[in-house]
């Protein structure tokens, strides 16, 4: 079967699809959540898309309490299991395309979602369509389950698989190709400042990041008391680091911001995080006690130094390399307190315990306290295994690509499985625009991996 010939001529279909769900505005939205959509009526709306999409052409379908589902086609005892999200990280600032839209210019269609996940989603959609269309036997059951909450701590899946059932394997099409069977571990780490505010506090409020896995791209402070030539050497600490900002006085005070660059918290070298760049530029102006711990804290910790190494929670491992700490929600507010939202990916072969006993006792020194407020361990598979020798058949054969299976520090669907890897879509060489302003994916290559999918369906589940 040429399903690449299939899949392209299937093109206006795939696109089509994909730019309606990228229209929906699937962001978690907890203000608005209510009991028929918890996550909110975004991420909720998304969902109810993709399963009257299935339920339309004769796929079972099932929605699970409105916060996952799945489509489902083929026979047997055994499932093999396509896990999928269609939830999105805010779309930010600095777009030149619309975010929620779908624009396809040179070749490459823009939104939030468009390679993470709705892009891939709508290419292992098409790959169910077109096995069904064929009238291909199977002999397992393939199911597309669906997830709402993937991008805010996997409650969607989790709520799922304590009513539903687990495939036997399976994977998530949500991340790079040739395939990735180590994940790194995932823990969000909250740091609480522990002195007290005083009534003549210099920070007024400080407030960079909306969620900690994404690298803040804007930062904004206010403060008070400071001595003369703050505006003078804030300018040249714009030109310095060749970034935009802004400084205005009001009154006794002056309102600072910084404008950095978006990434994903599993990469957050590849971004400029903001709210570490003001607190850097701060440090000099800031005395009172809980003013100058704060912005201290930040800069000694975060600046310069991706890895944690000041509190010992760096390690590196071959199999899924570094260790990376991403201050995603950075916050000093007089009623709610001051804290740091850390989103760190750390290695498969990673001392949690130790590490973060010993983490806790250097974040004491600085007035700190630190908190685990959520842990998901490392997911590994071995290459050798037949799930992986049965995708890198299939990846290869579409691609002639022989590279070796990869380690990441995103966490995908796989994690939840019994027996799952991430497997594409990114193809190698591609730049990672996921969490990032104008990001997008290159229609050709959505085609292929439509085919690639296809296959691999069939491989798995024949």
């Amino acid at each position: 079967m040429d399903w690449l010939k299939l899949a392209q001529s299937r093109e206006e279909e795939l696109i089509l699809e994909l730019q309606q769900l990228i229209q929906i505005e699937s962001v978690l939205d907890e203000a608005n959540a209510t009991k028929d959509a918890p996550f909110g009526p975004g991420p909720l709306k998304a969902l109810q898309y993709m399963l009257q999409k299935g339920e339309e052409l004769g796929f079972t379908t099932k929605n699970v309490d409105e916060v996952a589902g799945h489509i489902e086609m083929g026979q047997g005892d055994e499932l093999v299991g396509i896990l999928c999200h269609v939830d999105v990280v805010p779309a930010g600032d600095s777009w030149v395309y619309p975010p929620f839209k779908g624009e396809i210019v040179d070749g490459k269609l823009y939104g939030r979602g468009a390679i993470d996940d709705k892009g891939p989603t709508i290419a292992a959609w098409l790959a169910m369509k077109m096995i069904k269309d064929e009238q291909i036997p199977l002999n397992k059951r393939v199911r597309m389950i669906i997830g709402t909450d993937e991008e805010s701590g996997f409650r969607c899946v989790n709520h799922y698989f304590k009513n539903e059932e687990m495939p036997s394997n399976g994977f998530a099409p949500d991340a790079d190709f040739p395939l990735i069977n180590a994940e790194k571990g995932i823990a969000l780490l909250d740091f609480e400042l522990k002195e007290k505010f005083s009534e003549n506090e210099q920070l007024v409020a400080f407030q960079s990041g909306q969620r900690s896995n994404m690298v803040p791209d804007f930062a904004k402070a206010i403060i008070q008391n400071v001595q003369d030539g703050v505006v003078d050497d804030f300018e040249q600490f714009l030109e310095k680091n060749l970034i935009q900002g802004t400084i205005n006085k009001e009154e006794n005070k002056y309102i600072v911001t910084v404008k950095g660059k978006s990434a994903h918290a599993m990469e957050p070298e590849k971004g400029i995080n903001a709210g570490v760049l003001l607190a850097k530029f701060l440090t000099p102006y800031l005395n009172t006690t809980a003013s100058k711990q704060f912005v201290t804290f930040i800069v000694e910790v975060f600046d310069g130094d991706h890895y944690g190494t000041t509190l010992n929670l760096n390690h590196f491992d071959e199999m899924s390399g570094q260790t990376t700490l991403n201050p995603g929600v950075i916050l000093f507010h007089r009623e709610k307190g001051a804290r740091i939202q850390v989103s760190m990916r750390y290695s498969v072969t990673y001392s949690f315990e130790e590490k973060i006993t010993k983490a806790s006792q250097l974040t004491a020194a600085f007035g700190f306290s630190l908190d685990v407020v959520s842990n998901s361990a490392p997911h590994y598979i071995p290459e050798e295994d037949s799930l992986i020798q049965t995708l890198l058949s299939v990846y290869r054969k579409y691609t002639n690509d022989h590279s070796n299976p990869l380690s990441t520090g995103g966490g995908t669907y796989a994690r939840v499985m019994k027996k799952g890897v991430a497997f594409g879509m990114l193809f190698p060489g591609e730049p990672d625009v996921a969490h990032q302003a104008d990001e997008y994916v290159v229609v050709e290559n959505l085609i292929k991996a439509a085919a690639i999918y296809a296959e691999a369906i069939v491989e798995l589940a024949k």
